[in-house]
């Protein structure tokens, strides 16, 4: 895992050229901040699902290693993905973080979980358990695609994704 903190604004102005030819970019500014860690940093694992959370399950069950799962979760507004006993299982298996393109449930319970967590909002109706989604396929939201294996960068002035592991 990257040494942290590496600010998301320092690595933008430290690798212009990277920008340029996007192999560093922003996500656009559409998540919350959740969690007890406000700064993350790694490798990322990504799942794509719509209203349902069982793969979501799966993939936290493992052990994290510092690696961030970046979830599509198409963006809905009807339920939560994810909710507190999920965030304190990420936090137990070593996860850095999470980004989801959904909704979040239990705030105050992920936000005492030591695990970044950025997602659209929150809501109480929990997710459907059907077991349906792509795991570690690219997937695109916020204005860019991301793929497995690249590295993500968050902190309160944005969410960074880079090709490679990034030094400021």
């Amino acid at each position: 895992m990257a040494s942290l903190p590496l600010a998301t604004a320092e690595a933008c102005d430290a690798n212009a050229g990277l920008i340029l030819n996007g192999d560093l970019r922003a996500l656009q500014p559409i998540f919350r901040t959740y969690g007890g860690r406000q700064i993350f940093a790694g490798p990322v694992v990504t799942l794509k699902i719509f209203e349902d959370n069982v793969l979501l399950r799966e993939f936290l069950e493992e052990k994290g290693h510092g690696r961030v799962l970046v979830v599509d979760a198409g963006g809905s507004m009807r339920c939560a993905v994810l909710g507190g006993n999920l965030a304190q299982l990420a936090q137990n298996n070593g996860w850095a973080g999470i980004v989801i393109n959904g909704c979040i449930r239990d705030v105050d319970e992920i936000n005492g979980c030591d695990v970044g967590v950025r997602a659209l909002n929150s809501h109480p109706i929990k997710s459907n358990k059907k077991g349906v989604g792509e795991k570690h396929v690219p997937v695109t939201f916020a204005g860019t695609r991301i793929c497995d294996g690249e590295w993500l960068y968050a902190d309160s002035d944005g969410i960074l994704l880079s090709t490679s592991e990034l030094t400021v």
